[in-house]
């Protein structure tokens, strides 16, 4: 599963912003803040951990979750030169259309007879 994917469902995000907010998280005190079954938020885990999201660490009965940072920053340096460059087009847009503005504006209007 790629990162989009895994951070397209709201469940999902909320884990990690518990993951970012507390550190690390037994399974269990993740299951306790939400409604849903816990089989239902394993397998939201599960989506995290194979998009490599969270790294997980078992000690003894207990599944250790961690914030996997790294996937986030290439996101964040994919979405920084994603819009740099939509920043750019549109610059090229805005110039095309201010130049034609003035174009239209500087000739002369043909009256209709």
């Amino acid at each position: 599963m790629d990162t989009f994917s895994a951070l397209a469902d709201p469940t999902r995000r909320t884990i990690l912003d518990m993951l970012r907010r507390d550190g690390s998280l037994c399974a269990t005190d993740i299951y306790r803040g939400f409604k849903v079954s816990q089989p239902a938020i394993s397998q939201h885990l599960k989506v995290l951990q194979t998009a490599k999201l969270v790294r997980v660490e078992k000690r003894a009965q207990q599944r250790i979750y961690t914030l996997e940072p790294e996937p986030l920053r290439d996101l964040e340096r994919w979405v920084r030169e994603f819009t740099a460059e939509a920043d750019e087009g549109f610059q090229r847009l805005d110039a095309v259309l201010e130049t034609e503005k003035q174009r239209l504006t500087e000739s002369p209007t043909k009256e209709k007879p």
